[in-house]
């Protein structure tokens, strides 16, 4: 588990390199935290709609899902990460896509 952390906050930090609107402050401790918060949240949101968000069966629905989860860490770590509207939907695309190639959680 501590790798997939890793592994996220690595992401993340890409991420906000590539995506506009999309800034994870604090150097690698900040994009760990946010991570964590990250992944709480979609654990959350996983419990509450179910299957069909899960990252083995990402479609329309996890995607717009990812996005929400990502723009809602901000408000949870106002400090650590800023994100637009904009910005959550462009790192959710590229977290994707990365996780595609690059798979975050152990299966």
């Amino acid at each position: 588990m501590i790798v997939r952390f890793i592994v996220s906050a690595l992401v993340l930090m890409v991420v906000s390199w590539l995506s506009p609107g999309f800034v994870v402050k604090g150097g690698f401790i900040g994009a760990l935290i946010a991570a964590v918060v990250i992944a709480v949240l979609g654990y959350i949101a996983e419990s509450l709609l179910g299957d069909r968000i899960s990252p083995q069966r990402r479609g329309l629905v996890g995607f717009i899902t990812a996005a929400v989860v990502i723009y809602l860490a901000q408000f949870i770590i106002p400090n650590l990460l800023s994100v637009s509207i904009f910005g959550a939907l462009i790192s959710a695309f590229i977290i994707g896509l990365i996780d595609a190639f690059v798979p975050t959680a152990v299966r």
